[in-house]
């Protein structure tokens, strides 16, 4: 029996015994086995001659197949780990040498699919880190093992082997990026795809031959096939990743012509009806076909011009086309009664796509990638000799000219329309039996298209219509006035035509009179009530989608008219897919920039009612959060019409977060329309704050497990509440500021979102911050020398505004306690580190030159702060340096201070900091102490550039930083309260406030009577003044 491990697992020696117990343990389903099995082996991981042992234990056929197989598993996960060089605790270079040693013998002569499966994964690995250079021999190796095992009909393992090693080896190299890489896979592409296309023929002519002939070797004839098919898996992968440009090459010209001539003898056969072959040998010849179809389709997709200039690419481009019109002759409904029959109208209730479609799907993404060649081609990102770009014009020229005809696009256009729009019986079925499923998968985004006939010909009808317009745009025209009749029943061509109508909208807009269809035609065909009309009505909900967005004066307040008639759930046509396609598509509705509210408003409340029960309605989250999507799309657009709408918005979404559990998108969904709500409601939102605020609280409480979904949503919603809360704050606003703590510390989006908030609170509640600073400047000191530049400029703009503020409400106390506070939490002695940094490496030049973290933009930010501390009380400023920088003389730190700050001061490109930095110096003159009346002469250049950079000529000479009339700045319109409070901070700053050139001559008055009058000043100061200087000040006119 197998028994646990008794001994702790750090006590148990790495030898064979020992591990092929625990391995034996591991395999087992005792979960206290599994779990010291699991920190044993994860104990041994570092250990010399692990990993080796673990193939050991692989290579040995004597152990159960389980173990085995954990033991090879084992192995490739340490190759991911630890087989780099550059690892820590890396494998070894010997045990290295003996792992590869045995990675080919045993896998060509495994068993077992499974064991040599992940063989070849192993081995995929090691020769992506090690070929060529210490293992040049593998490829070779492999190559040798295919030629001898091919020939002798009792090798057929080895040979099976060898090609699954060799099909992961190139899987593996063909997944790198690096230079190196797609170097070596092009070396292996040249020395395998002879030897391997010619085991390719072999086997396909092996079993060929048998299937026309017959024979008593069918045993022999799968393994070929089997064989033929891993080949040519391989093969596809080596042309399309290791040929810059296969049209160049013979030996991929011959292999081009030899899959062009078997893909249609092969879908022949896998297509016979009845049928004379095995399922499993039927399988298998199909996914030849199927691998012969990716291989064209990479090829166009990936070396386009090489596709276009292979031989026969238009003919077999038009084989394609063949395959998709057989298809189609079968493929659309021809009834809209729906029907559970198998087989209904040649459609099979199977999961399976059947391998016609398959290659119809395959045929129909070539035929994308031809337009794309012909009219959009990538381009490269090498650089292109002369040959290249001869080859890429003659591609381009060749697909238009030869493929892309009129008449062959206009066979196309007709049979994509009439043919693939069309319903399946499939699809009918599904509509009845899963409409919500249903729905979702219709309404797929992303690359789901490339995986469904009828998305994809939507995709590559539009890619037609929009280039050759010029000649089909008229005939679908006419098509659609012949059917675009109230007294056509035919629904499914309908359905198909307002389909292509619909995705061409942009095209068709200026040719067609889309509003008189719409009130002529679509909203009698809305209320038709007959079986089968919800297809039409679906697409009616589609098309006003389509069009709404692109076309200019269209009755809104009809189109509004029917999604209130096809949101009905009265009305037995309007079932659910109906309904939920007319929620989705009123977001395209009410978006666009044309939409009024107050021509909504007589429809909103049953619209936003059948919406809200329709969202209870449904099951599925994903169509949950579609449709609250829509909601969030009509707040915004209605603005603060949506008050009366509120109470039943809201009285849907506390129970649906409840109900959403750890569906963490739609509670992400409820939180951004919550922001919507706010924004629009403003002020009114105010009753709604107790619930909201709840759920921002347990959205961004650091121990919080959805935290980490919900807190860029949460912080949104956060900051809207705080811009439409007018002054003064409730208790639980206010107590909502202490989670802000914990974000200093979260990552840059989180940090940057944090800031805005901390912000808008030093707004709406100055005094509680002035109180609580301390505890919000000591994250923000250990923040200011450690983040990237956008981080710090937040963070002295933070301390700025709470100068600014402190000044504005509480004068010369104010900021006299916020400045106590900057000190204790050596917020200002980091400044001026920082400062004294930059002002020392400034100061010296060559390699021993010290560094300093401080840039421009950043001394520029730290020089902002005290510039706002200087402006606001000159005496505070110089009692704060001397108590920041302890046992240092004023003069002394005022020394250096002064000449990185003057100095500095011609690097700053922004105006107000100029001139906040400008009047800040200047104030300095009231203290008429020698460090800055010494300082003159650079005093008298800012001020002569700075005066004449600001000064308005065009309005009577004032400073045009400063805002003379209020009234000028305010909005037309409502103004939220944040806006208020900003917009009236901003006209009480001193750059906006005070005149520089006033500003100046005041200050110079002062410093001219501290000296006893203008003699004294000019014999003590300005007599060793540069006289060029002097003058170029005095033409300003200031004194």
């Amino acid at each position: 029996m197998i028994f646990a491990i008794e001994v702790p697992a750090e006590a148990n020696p790495l030898t064979t015994e020992n591990l092929h117990r625990v391995l034996i343990s591991a395999s087992s389903a005792d979960q206290q086995q599994l779990k010291t099995s699991a920190q044993q082996l994860q104990n041994w991981e570092k250990q010399s001659s692990y990993y080796s042992s673990l193939q050991s234990a692989y290579v040995n056929l004597s152990l159960p197949t389980e173990v085995r197989y954990l033991a090879i598993i084992q192995l490739r996960n340490g190759i991911d780990k630890y087989w780099r060089k550059s690892a820590a605790n890396a494998i070894s270079a010997t045990e290295k040498a003996l792992i590869r040693s045995r990675c080919l013998e045993n896998g060509f002569k495994e068993p077992d699919h499974r064991l040599a499966l992940q063989n070849a994964l192993v081995i995929s690995k090691i020769i992506r880190n090690d070929y060529p250079h210490d293992w040049p021999e593998v490829i070779q190796s492999i190559i040798t093992t295919m030629r001898l095992a091919s020939t002798e009909p009792e090798s057929f393992l080895q040979l099976s082997r060898a090609l699954l090693i060799l099909l992961y080896a190139v899987k593996g190299l063909t997944t790198g990026r690096l230079v190196r890489t797609r170097n070596v896979l092009q070396d292996v592409s040249r020395m395998t795809l002879g030897p391997l296309g010619t085991i390719y023929i072999d086997k396909v002519n092996i079993w060929r031959t048998y299937l026309e002939r017959g024979g008593d070797d069918e045993g022999g004839a799968l393994d070929s096939i089997e064989q033929s098919l891993l080949a040519l898996r391989i093969l596809r992968r080596l042309i399309i990743a290791g040929y810059d440009y296969p049209n160049r090459h013979v030996e991929v010209l011959e292999f081009w012509s030899v899959i062009g001539g078997q893909i249609g003898q092969m879908l022949t056969l896998a297509l016979q009806e009845p049928s004379s072959l095995n399922l499993g040998c039927k399988s298998l010849i199909e996914k030849h076909v199927i691998q012969m179809s990716k291989f064209h389709l990479n090829m166009a997709q990936a070396h386009p011009a090489g596709f276009s200039l292979l031989p026969d690419s238009t003919p077999l481009t038009h084989a394609y086309w063949r395959a998709i019109s057989l298809l189609g002759e079968t493929f659309g409904s021809q009834t809209v009664t729906l029907s559970t029959k198998i087989g209904n109208d040649g459609d099979a209730d199977d999961e399976e796509m059947p391998v016609l479609e398959k290659v119809s799907l395959k045929g129909l993404l070539i035929l994308r990638a031809c337009i794309k060649m012909a009219f959009n081609p990538d381009q490269p990102l090498r650089y292109q000799q002369a040959e290249d770009k001869e080859e890429r014009k003659r591609s381009t020229e060749l697909m238009k000219d030869t493929l892309l005809t009129e008449r062959f696009v206009r066979e196309v256009m007709e049979t994509l329309v009439t043919r693939f729009f069309v319903f399946r019986p499939r699809d009918l079925r599904d509509w009845e039996e899963e409409p919500e499923e249903w729905e979702r998968r219709e309404e797929g985004e992303g690359d789901v298209w490339e995986f469904s006939i009828r998305s994809c010909s939507e995709k590559l009808f539009l890619d037609m219509v929009i280039h050759y317009k010029h000649f089909l745009v008229q005939p679908l025209l006419d098509v659609f006035y012949k059917v675009a009749t109230v007294h056509n029943t035919d629904i499914l061509l309908k359905d198909s035509i307002y389909a292509a109508i619909g995705l061409a909208a942009p095209v068709f807009e200026q040719k067609l009179e889309f509003g008189t269809f719409l009130n002529s035609t679509l909203v009698h065909e809305a209320q038709i009530q007959q079986p089968g009309c919800s297809i039409l009505r679906r697409r009616i909900a589609i098309t006003l989608g389509q069009w709404l967005p692109v076309k200019e004066g269209l009755n809104r307040p009809l189109v509004y008219q029917i999604f209130h008639h096809l949101l009905n759930k009265d009305d037995r046509l309007n079932d659910q897919v109906v309904r939920v396609t007319a929620g989705r598509q009123l977001k395209n509705i009410v978006d666009p920039f044309e939409f009024e509210a107050e021509s909504f408003i007589p429809y909103a409340p049953s619209i936003l009612g059948s919406l809200l029960q329709l969202i209870e309605e449904v099951e599925l989250w994903e169509t949950k959060m579609a449709l609250l999507n829509t909601i969030s799309v009509i707040i915004e657009k209605m603005d603060h019409h949506i008050s009366a709408f509120a109470d039943q918005i809201v009285s849907l979404l506390h129970p649906l977060w409840a109900q959403a559990g750890d569906v963490h998108l739609i509670k992400q969904t409820i939180l951004g329309l919550l922001s919507s709500l706010v924004n629009s409601m403003k002020q009114d939102s105010r009753r709604y704050h107790p619930m909201i605020i709840s759920l921002v609280e347990n959205s961004v409480d650091p121990s919080s497990e959805i935290r980490v979904y919900l807190i860029e949503e949460a912080m949104d919603l956060w900051s809207a509440i705080l811009i439409q809360t007018p002054s003064p704050a409730s208790q639980e606003i206010i107590s909502l500021a202490r989670q802000l703590l914990p974000m200093y510390e979260s990552a840059s989006e989180v940090l940057r979102k944090a800031f805005e908030i901390t912000e808008l609170y030093i707004q709406l509640i100055p005094q509680h911050f002035f109180s609580e600073a301390p505890v919000f400047l000591r994250p923000l000191a250990s923040l200011l020398a450690t983040t990237k530049r956008e981080a710090v400029g937040l963070i002295t703009d933070l301390v700025e505004l709470l100068i600014r503020t402190a000044d504005h409400l509480d004068g010369f106390q104010g900021v006299a306690n916020l400045t106590t506070h900057l000190i204790s939490s050596e917020f200002l002695s980091v400044l001026l580190v920082g400062l004294r940094g930059a002002y020392d490496a400034h100061q010296t030049t060559g390699p021993n030159r010290p560094s300093t973290y401080i840039n421009g933009l950043v001394e520029t930010d730290y020089l902002s702060v005290l510039a706002r501390l200087a402006l606001a009380s000159p005496s505070l400023f110089l009692s704060a340096l001397t108590t920041a920088i302890p046992n240092v003389s004023v003069e002394s730190i005022l020394s250096w201070l002064l000449t990185e700050w003057l100095s500095h001061l011609d690097n700053v490109p922004n105006p107000e900091k100029r001139k906040l930095s400008c009047l800040a110096l200047t104030a300095l003159l009231e203290t008429n102490e020698p460090w800055i009346l010494g300082r003159l002469q650079e005093l008298m250049t800012l001020w002569t550039d700075l005066i004449a950079e600001l000064v308005d000529e065009d309005n009577r000479g004032t400073d045009c930083l400063v805002w003379w009339n209020a009234k000028n700045h305010q909005p037309d319109g409502p103004e939220a309260p944040a806006d208020e409070r900003r917009r009236s901070l901003s006209f009480a700053d001193p750059v906006h406030r005070i005149d520089l050139k006033g500003f100046v001559r005041e200050k110079l008055q002062v410093a001219v009577e501290a000296c006893g009058g203008r003699d004294t000043f000019e014999s003590m100061w300005l007599v060793n003044l540069d006289t060029e200087v002097v003058r170029a000040f005095g033409a300003l006119g200031v004194v």
